[in-house]
């Protein structure tokens, strides 16, 4: 509309102009030395408009002429950009969906002209990692370095990570030891090294880790939990295969105070203790356990302990005996105390009330044993014979007390 009006204005101006100059043409003298020439002033406007724009358009060709190059290197450059953008998007379609030859082939022709190189090089490298090219991997993280230094920290994540999945844990080691002088609270790098140190089975790193991962809140506290547990479950390992009695009581001292009342812990523990004979410690953390919650495996591995006082440990076992006065497994750990105690009538005792609330193989087997003590040679060969029959279709209750006692047989702890 707006144009319309402009057009109608335009040509009434042009009407009036043309009644004005048909009433008196009017005439314009141009001269110059001893020449003159004579028009009329109609024809002169018009030549002078046409001269104008004549000039207009010789100046704008020749404006447009010298722009010529600079509009053809953007419209090729706005066509390189259309094309990268093409690339690297089908190549990172190609990579989610698993074709990494042709990610990484489309990845790398998107470069050029891509508004994020970085993204393509570090997606290229992921595709090169997964068709087993380091070489390759490492020049495209080469090549994301070089194409932004300001970006040098998130390239060497991505280093750490795929040498992590590639299995080169020390190269892994070196990188992420070197983004922890960078920055030794990021909570990425913390897990990748609780990652790293786990493989390598390194766990006196993890465990100096697991203050920051906490910290940092690097995984759910659930996971933090279990890391714990697991972490010192291994050093607890690792300082009883030494036989080292003081390390192996340094290892449980080190474990958070919380953590110490973890019945998996716990039972680690008693059975270390147990393998270096370290009766009295492995006695006192059992009754412990014990008094804070019933457990069988505890009541059965309080049976193995041969205690400086087996009096008193007889003492502590029988008062369990209320509430659980039929329990096979409190019968049967009784029974082997009172033969350390040399009490071997409620030895006996002991041990047929057992078989009596749940015959267990191993219970025979110690009732074998004591009766060949007391020379009833008959009764003993029916105790065994009976305990080979039991073990031969019962399930154990636990692997270990065959580790702990190897003269005992696999037993079912558990009243039928």
């Amino acid at each position: 509309m707006k144009k319309l009006f402009i057009g109608l204005f335009i040509f009434l101006i042009a009407v009036l102009l043309g009644l004005f100059a048909h009433q008196d043409t009017g005439y314009v003298l141009i001269g110059r030395g001893y020449k003159t020439m004579e028009l009329s002033l109609t024809l002169f406007v018009v030549l002078m408009v046409f001269l104008f724009f004549m000039i207009y358009l010789v100046f704008w060709v020749l404006r447009n002429s010298w722009e010529v190059p600079a509009r053809l290197r953007f419209w090729r450059s706005q066509k390189k950009g259309r094309r990268a953008r093409r690339n690297s998007s089908r190549g990172l379609i190609e990579l989610a969906q698993g074709n990494w030859a042709s990610a990484e082939r489309a990845l790398v022709r998107g470069v050029k002209g891509s508004d994020m190189p970085l993204l393509n090089y570090l997606s290229a490298a992921r595709a090169a990692q997964k068709l087993d090219a380091p070489d390759r991997r490492d020049h495209y993280l080469s090549m994301a370095h070089e194409n932004r230094k300001d970006a040098s920290f998130a390239v060497q994540v991505t280093q750490a990570e795929l040498q992590l999945a590639y299995g080169q844990q020390e190269q892994a080691l070196a990188t992420l030891m070197h983004l922890r002088t960078i920055a030794p609270k990021h909570p990425h790098v913390l897990f990748l090294m609780s990652q790293l140190y786990d493989r390598m089975e390194s766990w006196g790193d993890l465990k100096n880790l697991l203050p920051d991962l906490h910290k940092q809140k690097v995984l759910p506290q659930e996971e933090l939990k279990r890391l714990d547990k697991r972490v010192h479950r291994e050093l607890l390992g690792i300082a009883a295969k030494q036989g080292k009695a003081d390390r192996l009581r340094q290892s449980w001292q080190h474990v958070p105070r919380d953590l110490r009342h973890d019945e998996e812990l716990i039972d680690d523990y008693a059975r270390h203790l147990l393998r270096l004979e370290m009766y009295d410690m492995a006695e006192s953390l059992l009754r412990e356990a014990v008094k804070r919650k019933w457990n069988l495996d505890f009541v059965y591995l309080y049976g193995l302990v041969q205690s400086a006082q087996p009096a008193k440990q007889l003492n502590y076992a029988e008062a369990w005996l209320k509430g659980h006065e039929d329990n096979n497994v409190l019968l049967l750990t009784l029974g082997k105390i009172c033969v350390r105690n040399e009490l071997w009538g409620k030895a006996e005792s002991y041990f047929e009330a057992s078989l009596g609330s749940g015959p267990l193989s191993e219970t025979y087997t110690e009732l074998g044993r004591l009766l060949e003590k007391l020379e009833q040679q008959d009764r003993a060969r029916e105790c065994f014979r009976k305990g080979l029959l039991l073990a031969a279709d019962e399930r154990s209750y636990t692997a270990i007390h065959t580790e702990l006692d190897p003269r005992s047989m696999s037993s079912q702890l558990q009243a039928r």
